[in-house]
């Protein structure tokens, strides 16, 4: 059997907000809200995963790093630069404007209002 990972929770101290700003900050598909009472806001990441929000009273952030081929780095990295969203190339400091990955050619942090740090590597 092969394994997948299928879903994780993410928390947030607003589920709807945190999952709209992933989903349009890398390019992903927003789902409807799922669970008994719509408690979850799950992004769509591939045809196998998604990130599912749950709003957590005094959540503590995670780290979730994201692999991209160049292209779609790029168009994160515009619509970050667009929205006038801080990224860096550092955990310690995501918001010096760097894309000089200690790991890869091009890769940045970003955080969500939560305090989730995001982490985008190019594959090229």
């Amino acid at each position: 059997m092969t394994v997948t990972l299928n879903h994780t929770i993410v928390p947030a101290r607003d589920h709807a907000e945190a999952a709209r700003f992933l989903a349009g900050i890398m390019g992903f598909e927003l789902l409807p809200p799922a669970g008994r009472a719509g408690h979850f806001r799950p992004v769509r990441v591939n045809e196998t995963l998604t990130l599912d929000f749950m709003t957590a009273p005094g959540a503590e952030g995670h780290h979730l790093a994201f692999d991209a081929d160049a292209a779609t780095f790029d168009a994160v990295l515009a619509r970050l630069v667009e929205g006038g969203v801080p990224f860096g190339n550092d955990p310690a400091t995501p918001d010096n404007g760097r894309v000089d990955h200690p790991l890869c050619a091009r890769g940045l942090f970003f955080r969500d209002a939560s305090g989730n740090l995001y982490e985008v590597m190019a594959s090229v």
